[in-house]
């Protein structure tokens, strides 16, 4: 194993690169991890005896969402959610991101840029953004309308409540539930992928979700949500979240 930074690993399994982030308590997505995802995805890029890529958390959850310490801070150097990202649509090897715990927030933007998911039954799948006054910023909007399609990607924004395994499955948010050990189940995966031939896919190249006349459903969300706002008295809730991770 290999240290890319003070959050970040780089191992091989057989033919898979896979790296690994460590940033205890709930992986919060850092500037630190940030650029270690960057170095680790350039590094596994270049192996010539790694046809794929699997992305992995240690500790007890996938990245539970961006850190928020850094939200008020002047960043100066180190990748940023867009360079971040970029690194994951340049590479041309199948990357599958693992799931357990929670991937919330910057955590499941971070997941839907990988070409593939997977995730262990007890997973939750959420953008909480609305329960502090925001929208997804780090293409939420965008990725998960053509993951999941427009009207469930519009309840999950409008309320910030996360769903889980199951329901992320058939919404088709993630492409398998894996038993028993993570790792070794996502390993198994990925080499099903690559026995069938089956290449990069980009979440930013789908169309099928997001084609067609949604105005109805924008429409209908609209009345919807009012409504609750309605009920709630102008507070809709919306359950807590971790005072360093959005």
């Amino acid at each position: 194993m290999t240290a890319i930074n003070t959050v970040t690993d780089l191992s091989r399994d057989g033919d898979v690169a896979v790296v690994t982030l460590n940033n205890p308590p709930v992986n919060a997505l850092s500037m630190a991890m940030r650029d270690g995802l960057v170095a680790a995805l350039d590094v596994a890029a270049k192996d010539a005896n790694a046809k794929a890529v699997l992305l992995i958390c240690a500790g007890r959850t996938f990245i539970a969402g961006a850190d928020i310490s850094e939200f008020d801070k002047v960043q100066s150097g180190g990748a940023g959610f867009t360079e971040a990202q970029d690194a994951f649509d340049k590479m041309k090897k199948p990357l599958v991101a693992a799931i357990h715990g929670t991937a919330l927030g910057g955590g499941l933007e971070v997941a839907m840029c990988c070409h593939y998911r997977v995730a262990v039954a007890s997973a939750k799948f959420g953008q909480p953004e609305v329960n502090l006054g925001l929208i997804p910023g780090a293409g939420g909007t965008q990725r998960l309308p053509r993951l999941a399609g427009i009207p469930k990607a519009l309840e999950m924004i409008a309320t910030g409540k996360p769903i889980g395994a199951a329901d992320a499955l058939a919404n088709g948010l993630i492409d398998e539930i894996v038993p028993g050990d993570l790792k070794e189940g996502a390993v198994g995966f990925i080499a099903k992928l690559l026995a069938e031939g089956k290449g990069v896919r980009r979440t930013r190249d789908m169309q099928e979700k997001v084609t067609g006349d949604f105005a109805p459903v924008f429409a209908f969300a609209r009345a919807k949500n009012a409504r609750l706002r309605c009920a709630a008295g102008g507070d809709q809730g919306g359950g807590s979240l971790h005072h360093h991770a959005l």
